[in-house]
């Protein structure tokens, strides 16, 4: 007889919902943690870009742990219910686990984020799913005019079938992988963390029962969906607009994207109509990912603490024509969505900023900046693959400075340390520092954008490059100015091949500068203090001082601050 049978019944009251939701989240956290320490590749052990959920019997996401990305979210949201349209229930079985990564499938938001998404069966019964993302860094040196020059499109298929592997499955992918021991550990290691999951949930249901455990989930989902909607009621109602420029290496052109967003109640409709279409370039998204974006927009400025669950959804209605830039269609590119994803936050602050001012920010970085350098290793006669996204300005807001070289919004990976990247690449890194003056003035500054040096030590190397913000700056409010955009220098005699694409020679070097963030509130208002401790710490020269702030400079006592970069402590 199972335990929980053995137990008398359980009361299912508020307390003992708050008791198993948390209990959740420390599910999906060890699993989040059992991941980082069992990979391979530094882009997951060191970076941290994973995430991993918890979602109950019909895909809906219970628990998501909060150190990975708010953009996981479109990976992991679709895979189950593109998993059952998939496979029938009865072909679902206990020790099974699936893979996919397509983007038009439902399994991923681009071909890099691999899931791998396992069921779990109590007394026989499919209860729950523990699904887990990780960012391969591999595909590279691909083109971007579409998703079939982006890297293998895996379908939602099992790679494991009753607790065996399916090996010409796995053989099939690794075949099609740059670096494929570094594939082969990473995806055991998100197995590891699966399997995890799957027993620790089985002990909750041990402990409370089966049933008990779906019905605290049903009561958890209500709950986010009542906070949810009483802070989307204190809004007020209207009709709120924005439009913002966005560029990237791979457009020869600046988009305007645009959003409309509707506030009626307790209920709130994001419409992306007259967005451009889908453009043959990387940064199309796919409807998780848009979805994905939205949502964390929403949960950031109506309420922080509210679970990251299914309810959250129900008051949110997203509208977009089908073939955009928004929310494209087979076979767009999508390796890059994330700078277009950055941006839809940007255009959500933007048009809610009259609506709820002291919740929104300036514009933060509007990128990704994913940095690629591949080539073979002549150290170890291997091939490599380093990805990096590096961080850049945040946003100002009504109460506080932006934060100095950080991920935002959508992002949540950090920074590969300097000494793991010189010990793995045969690349040394030259400078990693906060550029001076990157910030937008005002009452509350704006962050600072980062730069990063890069020296090439072995023979053809590819180097490309996601960002943007590079002809666009990322925009103040209520007076605050714009921050500074990003930039790429190569050194003389680096051959620049085509959109960001490089092919780099011993000595080469490429400096990375990732764009600043925008101020909030009028120069005039911030305190003489202020402005003398941006001066002493190198985060503003002493011109922009005299420019922006020419009154509170005459109250400041020489600085003797130098001018250029102040180091960066890491994002």
């Amino acid at each position: 007889m199972n335990n929980h049978l053995a137990k008398a019944p359980v009361v299912l009251d508020s307390v003992l919902v708050e008791v198993i939701g948390s209990a959740l989240s420390t599910v999906v956290e060890e699993m989040g943690g059992t991941l980082v320490r069992a990979a391979y590749s530094t882009n997951i052990k060191e970076r941290r870009d994973c995430t991993a959920g918890l979602f109950d019997a019909q895909g809906r996401g219970i628990a998501q742990d909060e150190g990975g990305s708010p953009l996981h979210l479109g990976s992991l949201m679709g895979i189950v219910d593109a998993i059952m349209e998939r496979y029938p229930l009865e072909e679902i079985n206990d020790g099974d686990t699936f893979i996919g990564n397509d983007p038009f499938s439902g399994g991923g938001s681009h071909l890099p984020d691999i899931v791998l998404a396992t069921p779990v069966f109590v007394d026989g019964v499919l209860s729950a799913w523990a699904a887990n993302l990780a960012h391969h860094a591999d595909f590279g040196d691909r083109g971007h005019a579409h998703i079939f020059q982006e890297g293998l499109r895996i379908p939602p298929v099992r790679l494991i079938r009753r607790g065996h592997l399916q090996q010409e499955m796995l053989d099939l992918i690794l075949l099609n992988c740059q670096v494929p021991h570094e594939r082969k550990a990473d995806l055991r290691a998100q197995q590891s963390a699966n399997r995890l999951a799957s027993q620790r949930y089985k002990d909750l249901c041990a402990r409370y029962g089966r049933e008990v455990m779906a019905q605290a989930a049903e009561e958890l989902l209500d709950y986010t969906e009542r906070r949810t909607r009483a802070a989307i009621e204190k809004m007020p109602d209207g009709v709120y607009s924005f439009t913002d420029k966005f560029d990237c290496p791979e457009l020869d052109e600046e988009l305007d994207l645009q959003v409309k967003v509707t506030v009626e109640g307790d209920e709130i409709l994001f419409d992306f109509a007259g967005n451009p279409p889908q453009v043959r370039a990387s940064v199309n998204v796919v409807w998780t990912a848009l979805y994905a974006s939205v949502y964390y927009s929403l949960k950031s400025l109506v309420d922080s603490d509210i679970v990251a669950n299914a309810g959250l959804y129900r008051p949110v209605r997203i509208e977009a024509p089908r073939g955009s830039i928004i929310n494209c269609e087979e076979p767009a590119a999508v390796n890059g969505r994330s700078e277009t994803c950055q941006r839809i936050v940007d255009l959500i602050h933007g048009a809610l900023a009259t609506a709820v001012p002291e919740r929104v920010t300036a514009a933060s970085n509007g990128a990704n900046t994913g940095v690629h350098f591949s080539g073979r290793n002549s150290r170890t006669g291997k091939e490599f693959v380093y990805l990096e996204t590096i961080g850049g300005g945040c946003g100002a807001r009504a109460s506080k400075d932006g934060l100095d070289g950080v991920q935002v919004h959508m992002t949540n990976t950090s920074n590969l340390p300097v000494e793991s990247l010189e010990t793995e690449y045969p690349l040394v890194v030259e400078a990693y520092e906060l550029i001076q003056d990157s910030g937008g003035a005002g009452q509350h500054r704006g962050g600072l954008g980062i730069r990063r040096a890069v020296r090439v030590e072995d023979k053809n190397i590819h180097f490309w490059l996601d960002t943007s913000r590079q002809k666009s700056q990322p925009w103040g409010l209520d007076g605050g100015t714009p921050g500074a955009s990003a930039n790429v220098a190569l050194s003389p005699g680096a051959r620049p091949i085509d959109h960001g694409y490089t092919v780099l020679q011993p000595g080469d070097r490429v400096a990375i500068e990732t764009a600043g963030a925008g101020a909030y509130g009028p120069t005039s208002k911030r305190t003489p203090e202020e402005v003398a401790r941006d001066l002493a710490e190198g985060k503003i020269s002493e011109a922009t001082a005299r420019r922006f702030y020419p009154q509170q400079t005459e109250q400041t006592p020489e600085t003797g601050s130098g001018s250029g970069s102040s180091p960066t402590q890491g994002n």
